[in-house]
This record gives structure tokens, sequence and C-alpha cells, in this order.
């Protein structure tokens, strides 16, 4: 095995025994007497939500570690990923000891979580120290930036021959099919035409995890990963489309009686049927507990919704929504809450909701707009009485909670994508840009630039494929899914302002596509859990875990 791989895996050791020093301060300021007081999590905010990060960070560097060796052992490791590898490896180690961004002006440091001496540990750890001597140096990144510009990557291959094959048939469609037009339907603010969703659909991007009994493909979350990522690359919104059908078909699959699957699990996997997560309130963002839209049951049995929804993705062209309400009001918080789908009518001509009881206003938005923002108001809308999720009452919370985390790591795949497509870009106009009498790639600021993108953006899908295995084994990742979105979606804004920058004036001009995915990435951080929602969620989270092990 490479002396490298064998240094990073002991050094990813290190740094989460580092992690685990923070997360121990953490819980005894939080949980003083072993359990966590939320009024304390909150005033501690800074605390929690840097312990996540630093957690977040460790993760990370064990997932590239681990790719590595997969590679090795695969016969695949090569120079460029040895360069990723140190690069990457010397970066963070760096960040855990002198301070990992939460936020543009927001740096997590040792000494303020009274972690210090274990800051001291980690740098005095002889695989850290390699690292932070031989990892992230000038002669690296250049190293590694002129491989790139000679149309190397680092290895991607998942060691599944169909997995692989799935990679490379939906990076041909989004190169072919999506990135020629995304420019244009974005300026033209118009939605992914239809034509190109049946031709997603007819690949089966809205059932990969589907069962095959229901017509979908059968396939796992890695699977889906891979798909989101690659229709990203292209454009976010190509990706995102299967975001709804991914929650919508896990929501039924998971909690569904057999006579809600057999009715709506077939026609999601077809795409003749497309749905929209409508859970998002114009008062209520992630506090979910405080959902007003009310579901009234009538003597038929039938519901009238009554409410307002806001942030509606794609709700105009879908024929399902997936509705978190309020069905007792008797009951406070989660316990009231229950979730219908409810059918409706698709957008006709210039009628966007032709329902009665349904109306909606679009929300003019900087990015993502290929599917489109809605506020939807409802005012005795019905829905069937057999189209309660689950038949019961009171369940949405519970049925909701799985289903975030096949969002999240989707998120986080869809963020990976952006993330190329602004390396892509970036590569490509460094290489052909000339300024004073040579390609902008040659200035090491640029090719510095380069190199860190890749770095970043391969430890970023390292995380994320390594939530959508745990997802798989069936195991609870809601951790590893919030992680997976909080780096991923740092990495994609990132890169996004890399490649304006490297673009300079002409990024920030609407006819380049710099200016595009800049847009799109900013939303990355804000939908399927603002990141610090992601970093209270695993701050928290980690400590209750911890706490259960004990």
């Amino acid at each position: 095995m490479s002396a490298w791989i064998a240094t990073a895996r002991a050094a990813s050791v290190a740094a989460r025994a580092f992690a685990e020093a923070a997360r121990q301060q953490m819980a005894a300021t939080i949980a003083p007497e072993g359990k966590v007081i939320p009024a304390l999590a909150d005033r501690e905010q800074r605390l929690v939500h840097g312990f996540a990060w630093i957690a977040t960070t460790a993760e990370a560097l064990a997932a590239t570690a681990d790719w590595a060796a997969r590679s090795h052992t695969a016969g695949r490791f090569g120079a460029i990923d040895e360069l990723v590898l140190r690069i990457g490896f010397g970066e963070y180690l760096a960040q855990l000891l002198g301070g990992v961004p939460m936020s543009q002006n927001e740096f997590v440091r040792p000494g303020e979580l009274g972690i210090s001496v274990a800051a001291q540990v980690l740098a005095g750890d002889a695989e850290v120290q390699a690292f932070l001597a031989r990892g992230n140096t000038p002669a690296n990144r250049l190293a590694l930036a002129e491989r790139l510009r000679g149309g190397e990557l680092p290895d991607e291959s998942l060691d599944d021959d169909t997995i692989d094959m799935i990679r490379a048939q939906f990076r041909n469609f989004a190169r072919d099919r999506i990135a020629p037009h995304a420019h244009g339907w974005h300026l033209a603010d118009a939605l992914i035409p239809d034509e190109v969703v049946q031709e997603m659909a007819d690949l089966g991007v809205f059932g990969v995890c589907i069962g095959e009994d229901y017509g979908g493909l059968g396939l796992g979350k890695l699977a889906m990963v891979l798909v989101s990522e690659e229709l990203s690359r292209g454009w976010i919104c190509a990706g995102s489309l299967g975001t709804r059908s991914e929650i919508a078909g896990e929501l039924i699959g998971a909690n569904g009686t057999d006579m809600q699957k057999a009715k709506w699990l077939p026609g999601i996997a077809s795409g003749a049927v497309l749905p929209t997560a409508v859970f998002t309130e114009p008062d209520v963002g992630s506090d979910l507990a405080s959902v007003c839209t009310r579901a009234v049951k009538g003597e038929a049995g039938d519901w009238q919704l009554k409410g307002a929804k806001n942030w509606i993705t794609h709700a105009a062209r879908t024929d399902l929504m997936t509705v978190l309400c309020r069905t007792d009001p008797e009951t406070p918080g989660y316990g009231g809450l229950s979730m219908l789908l409810a059918a409706k009518t698709r957008k006709a001509d210039d009628i966007d909701f032709p329902d009665a009881g349904l109306e909606g206003s679009e929300i003019e938005v900087l990015g993502y707009r290929g599917m489109k923002e809605y506020v939807l108001s409802f005012d005795d809308f019905e829905v069937a009485g057999e189209d309660l999720l689950g038949g019961q009452e009171g369940q949405a919370f519970k049925q909701l909670m799985r289903t975030f985390e096949g969002a999240r790591i989707q998120t986080a795949a869809r963020a990976v994508g952006v993330g190329w497509n602004a390396f892509d870009l970036a590569l490509r106009y460094a290489t052909e840009r000339r300024q004073f009498g040579k390609p902008l790639a040659d200035f090491p600021r640029v090719s510095d630039k380069l190199a860190m993108m890749v770095a970043e953006l391969v430890m970023a899908r390292e995380l994320t494929y390594s939530a959508a295995r745990h997802k798989d084994k069936g195991e609870r990742c809601d951790i590893e899914a919030g992680m997976a979105k909080l780096l991923g979606a740092r990495v994609a804004w990132s890169n996004a302002d890399l490649n304006v920058q490297i673009h300079g004036g002409n990024g920030y001009a609407l006819e380049y596509e710099a200016s595009r995915i800049l847009c799109d990435a900013r939303i990355l951080s804000i939908f399927e859990g603002a990141a610090e929602i992601q970093a209270h969620v695993i701050g928290r989270g980690l400590a209750l875990r911890a706490q259960v092990a004990a």
C-alpha cells in the first residue's frame, strides 16, 4: 500500500480523536447531567455547531482515506489520486488546527471550544505532521493542476460495473441533453421541457429506488446519488427533478398502505406522476412542529385542506402533493401532524392551478429556475379520505424523518454535481483565456484554485457516498446525511465563487454560465435543512448517540 494511504488512515484516526475531544467538551456544556438540555444547546449554538463542523471534517478525512485505500486495492490509485489525497488532508488537518470555516466569516478554532490541549496532541501526531509539511504545498497544487489541464481526473470508480455504467450513462445524457441548453432555460426562466423530462423518465430517473414490483429500478441510494450528481453536473434543476420523486417514493414505499403503494408508486417510477413536497409554510421553515395548515375531515370521510404553503418546488407541473398538515389541532407539536397524498391537476396551457380550492403564485428567484417555486393557498381543497399516508393520523413526523435522510444525501450529491460543473467551466476558461501572453491557468493563484476545487470535491463526494452506503445497509444515517449535505453545500458554493473569480468580469455577466452556477449553488446551504439546522442536528445527535452507546 502507498505510504501516503497508510499515513492518511492514521491521520484520520487522530482527527477523529480530536473530534471526540470536542464532543466531550460540548456534551459537558449542553448535557451537564447526561441529558441534552435544549435551552443550553440553543444558547451554546456556536459550541454545538463548531463541534459539528469539526466532526464533519474528521469524517470527510476518514471517507477520503477509505477511497484511497479502495482505489489502491483495485490497482487504480495513481499520481493524481495521491496528489488529491495529500492536498486534501494537508488542508483539512490545517483547518482543524487553525480554524474550520462554518461560513465566510465564521471560523471555529480549538481555543474557543476549550480543546487547545487536544489540538496540541493532533499537531504533534507524526502522520498529521507529514501532511502539514508535505501535503497542501505549492508544488503539489501545481502538479495537480497540470494533470487536470492534461485531462486527468481522480479515480471515481465504485468497483461495481452496474453502478459505474449508470454514472457513464447519465454523464453522457447530461452532457448531450442538459448542459447545452441549461443556460438558455435559466435565462428564459423556463421549465425544463416536457420532452426532456420524458427522456429522463425513460432512463429511470424517477424510479431509481422504487422496487421493481412497482416498475422502478430497485436500486439503492448509492445509485441514486450517482444519477443526481451527474444530472446536476449538467444543471442542478435536472438533478433536482428526481428529488421530488425520491421523497414521495420513499414516503409511500416505507409508510403507505398496500393500496397507496399500488396507486402511486408505478406512476411515480414511470414519470407519469410527477410529485412535489408540500411541507414549508410562510412563517414555518425548519420548525415543522409549528405547521398550521389544517386538514378537516368531512362527513363523507374526505379531507378539506385549509392554509398556505411556501417555497413549493415544481408545484404547477405536478400530479401529486405530499402535504404536511395538522389533522388534530388539539395536539400541539409533532403529534397532531399527518401526511396527505393529495392528487392535483397539472398546469394546462396558461392556467397553473386549475383545481378548485387551490391557488398558487410564483416566487421569482435568482437561480434554481428550471422547476419554479410557488406559494400555495388551500381553501377547502379536497383530498380523498383513503389518501391519508399509512391510514393513520399523527404519524407525519416519524414518516418524514427517515425520508429526510435520503433527501439530504441526494442534496449532497446535487452539490457535488454543481461543484464539478463549476470546476469544468473554470478549467476550460483558465486554459483558453490568455492574459499577459499566457493562459490564465499558468498563473499560480489560478492553478491553486483549480487544484483546491478538485481536492475538496473528492472529499465531499466520498463523504456523500459513505452516507449513501449507510442508508443502503438500512442503518440510521441522519447524522451522516447531514454531514454530507453540510460539507457538500459549502464546497459547491466555494467552487462556484472560484469559478466566477477565474472568469473575472465575464463571470459576472449574465451571458456566461458562471453567473448561473453561482446563483444555483447558493441555494444548497438553505434548502433541505439550512446549514445552521444541519449543524445543530449533527451536534445534538452525536451527543445523544454517545449517551445511548454509554
